[in-house]
């Protein structure tokens, strides 16, 4: 299909901007994929609602969010952008609850785009 296979990027891994959004009230814990290549998670504990953050991506790689709700329970809402785009939502309730939003990004920067 044209594309060049045989290209490495050079330099830094290419990345993508991803915002995570975590809305609701009372606190969860969240566990996000950020810039590390190792696709280790970052995980942030009973975290304040809302929760926002934008973080580079590598490429190739798959941006997860995901939320469980405390012992209270409640209702928490994620999302996930890429690039400003909104790719998926998901809503966790109740005792423990969980959500996981999930979105995949281009193995290569696409040349259309600024």
């Amino acid at each position: 299909d044209g594309r060049p296979f045989d290209k490495k990027p050079e330099g830094r891994t290419p990345t993508a901007a991803v915002t995570y959004e975590v809305t609701g009230e009372g606190t969860a814990d969240i566990t996000y994929q950020a810039r590390s290549a190792s696709g280790e998670a970052v995980v942030v504990k009973a975290a304040a609602l809302p929760w926002r953050k934008t973080v580079d991506v590598p490429l190739g790689k798959e941006p997860t969010v995901s939320i469980v709700l405390g012992e209270k329970g409640g209702q928490a809402r994620c999302a996930l952008t890429i690039r400003g785009r909104h790719v998926q939502s998901a809503t966790a309730t109740g005792t423990f609850g969980r959500a996981t939003c999930a979105g995949s990004l281009p193995g290569r920067a696409d040349p259309t785009e600024s």
